[in-house]
């Protein structure tokens, strides 16, 4: 892939990329967009509300307003309605703990340059919200990004017929809702840690799906898996760990699966420049700065980690830019 003719104003441009995103995420870890939605308000009444600094406040406000994010009129500002449906916790198209869960990846990243020198993850620091509350955002983060496309994936993966899911590291279980949705008659067990089961467990309620699921507390890096399933869903967890790592996690679920079965995971799958699609390349950047060996993976190394572990009949039954595109494999 060639490099382009730049321009003066346009590495300006790329230089200064992260001053927006900050603004934008540092009203989300105050969730200013659910907590001030309603009338118009002075900076006065938000760093009353917050408990801000009213100096630092109305500067980021104005920033806000300069971004086009709220509207200002003398001293009062307001949010957008359609802001407010996206950013604050109410919303019907909320990904406000996603824009949170971005604070956490901004720190990160602005260790890159040390990364690069020791190839050791940026340390962790809890910011604003706190540790807790930024895993929580983590968890809802995935619901986020993964409810609109969710339902299309397993759309795409029909005819899919299954008796049993097993949803690895299965979250807040969006994908365990689209797939009991699309087979009416199909069990499933989600797999994951503690505390994220709650979660999981208010949103499969809300689906009305609860007692079609079994919600199973272990670590996949420490414990065997559910076994009986004929069906494994893998979902955006290869690209946290190494080969080896990844090598490990198919042997589990091959061990889990019945005769028959079949996995299927869900990651970005690169090209062997690894330069393509750009949203992987960018997304290996994340690992690196959040993980001690994770990365993107091409069609290639992903199916010969799931042959390593005994698959066969290895495709990619969907292929996508983004990190949908999923590769399936057969226990025999």
């Amino acid at each position: 892939m060639a490099s382009k003719d730049w321009t003066l104003e346009e590495i300006g441009e790329l230089t200064r990329g992260y001053q927006a995103a900050c603004i934008l995420i540092a009203a989300a870890e105050w969730d200013l967009f659910s907590q001030m939605s309603g009338p118009p308000f002075t900076a006065a009444q938000a760093a009353a509300k917050l408990g801000a600094d009213l100096r630092a406040l109305t500067i980021l406000l104005d920033a806000l307003v300069a971004l086009r994010l709220l509207n200002k009129d003398a001293q009062h500002y307001d949010i957008p309605a359609s802001l407010a449906d996206i950013l604050s916790s109410g919303g019907s198209q909320s990904i406000l703990a996603m824009t949170q869960h971005q604070a956490a990846c901004l720190r990160r990243w602005a260790g890159l340059g040390e990364v690069v020198k020791t190839g050791r993850p940026a340390p962790r620091q809890a910011g604003l919200r706190g540790a807790q509350a930024e895993y929580a955002s983590f968890v809802e983060a995935m619901d986020n990004v993964g409810r609109s496309m969710a339902a299309g994936v397993v759309a795409a993966l029909q005819p899919l017929k299954f008796r049993h899911l097993l949803d690895v590291g299965g979250a807040s279980g969006t994908y365990t809702i689209a797939f009991l949705q699309a087979n009416p008659t199909a069990q499933a067990t989600l797999f994951d840690l503690p505390q994220v089961l709650p979660q999981a467990a208010q949103r499969l309620k809300k689906a009305g799906l609860i007692d079609r699921v079994k919600l199973v507390a272990g670590d996949f890096y420490l414990d065997r898996l559910p076994q009986g399933a004929d069906l494994a869903w893998v979902s955006a967890i290869i690209h946290q760990n190494s080969r080896q790592q990844n090598r490990n996690l198919f042997a589990l679920v091959f061990a889990a699966l019945v005769s028959g079965g079949r996995i299927l995971v869900r990651d970005f799958l690169m090209e062997s420049t690894r330069t393509a699609p750009a949203g992987g390349a960018l997304f290996a950047i994340n690992m690196l700065v959040a993980t001690e060996k994770g990365g993107t993976y091409t069609f290639d190394e992903v199916r010969d980690d799931l042959a390593a572990a005994g698959f066969t009949d290895i495709a990619a039954p969907r292929r996508d830019d983004t990190m949908y595109s999923v590769m399936a494999g057969r226990k025999p």
